[in-house]
């Protein structure tokens, strides 16, 4: 199934900073690989997806996908299933504490 992104504004700040951001090139390349999968296939083995129960969302379930793993300030993607059949809210990315 094909899945519609979209970007809450934190979301959205903080891809615009990356862009920007010429030292987080890396970052910016192995977000958007991740984003690509999650728009194809959110059982993909590298997003390591699992529910996340420490941020609550109007939508339902918040789940977290991994953009990078074992590295230090590894970035995270936290998304919950849109409204609509099909669509994604990706609600935030950002560093794991």
């Amino acid at each position: 199934m094909k899945w519609k992104l979209l970007f809450s504004d934190e979301a959205t700040f903080f891809l615009q900073g990356l862009e920007k951001d010429k030292s987080k090139k890396s970052v910016l390349k192995q977000t958007r690989k991740i984003l690509g999968f999650m728009e194809t296939n959110l059982r993909h083995p590298s997003l390591h997806t699992h529910k996340f129960t420490d941020i609550e969302c109007a939508l339902g379930d918040v789940f977290e996908s991994y953009i990078q793993n074992r590295s230090p300030g590894a970035h995270r993607i936290f998304w919950a299933y849109g409204p609509k059949k099909g669509e994604l809210y990706i609600l935030s990315i950002s560093p794991h504490p």
